[in-house]
């Protein structure tokens, strides 16, 4: 399985990520990104990649206890940026340190789990709205979030989801999520 951990914005979270996404999306050159929905929007806490099913029952206790360590904790979508020229994201703003240390945790789950982890990076919160096949100008997009703000919401839960890639190819065809694990915060 392919595995990674996140948050999952709420409802009305998700609504007002699309009302910032429907005007980028009449930006100059939006046609020529390949722009995700709200079935998909998440910000990554641990990404895991392919993950043995042998580990899943030791994953899910270490997930729990890093969940039950941690309170929850008020977050809102906020701004944007890029990572280079082929990703658009929104960002997070509010308990940025209970999210980074909610990341951390559910790194350091997976790795005593038996998850081979790949290099650890600097933890930056973003949703992903947007990627580029080929090198693109997101600039502009990124200047056109500066403004935006969303209201706070509380995070409460994590998630432990598995992405299925697209099979066979198809053009615009994306990843599924599915969530197959959540747990409290704080309980």
């Amino acid at each position: 399985m392919r595995l990674f951990t996140a948050v999952l914005p709420p409802p009305a979270a998700l609504d007002e990520v699309g009302r910032a996404v429907d005007r980028l999306r009449s930006l100059p050159g939006a046609d020529d990104l390949r722009w995700s929905t709200a079935e998909g929007w998440h910000y990554t806490l641990a990404f895991m990649g392919e993950v043995e099913d042998r580990l899943l029952p030791e994953l899910h206790e270490r997930l729990s206890r890093a969940a039950h360590r941690s309170t929850p904790f008020a977050l809102r979508a906020h701004g944007g940026g890029r990572f280079g020229k082929r990703a658009l994201w929104i960002g997070a703003a509010g308990g940025l340190d209970e999210l980074r240390l909610l990341a951390e945790r559910s790194d350091a789950a997976a790795r005593r789990a038996g998850v081979p982890m790949d290099e650890h990076r600097r933890y930056q919160a973003h949703l992903t709205i947007a990627r580029a096949r080929f090198d693109a100008d997101l600039r502009p997009y990124v200047t056109a979030l500066e403004g935006f703000e969303g209201e706070p919401w509380e995070v409460a839960r994590l998630a432990l989801v598995r992405s299925n890639l697209p099979r066979g190819g198809a053009p615009g065809a994306r990843p599924r999520y599915e969530t197959v694990g959540e747990w409290e915060l704080g309980r």
